[in-house]
């Protein structure tokens, strides 16, 4: 099973690290909250991701399984 990233915008600050330390699945908006790329995370960036997740200071990300 696959797995993407997911955001709970309410819990989220806008602190930006998961952005700084994925670029390649999450950008940030004006006001610096995660804007998250469609679909599964690629298994080379699997291990980034969860970094990202890990370093959420409001534990506003996380990952869930998604079928493949």
């Amino acid at each position: 099973m696959m797995e993407q990233l997911q955001v709970d915008r309410i819990r989220c600050d806008g602190h930006g690290l998961c952005a700084e330390l994925l670029p390649e699945a999450i950008s940030l908006d004006d006001w610096g909250f995660p804007i998250l790329k469609t679909g599964a995370i690629p298994a080379r960036l699997a291990e980034h991701a969860r970094q990202a997740v890990d370093a959420c200071p409001v534990l506003a990300l996380r990952l869930a399984k998604v079928r493949s």
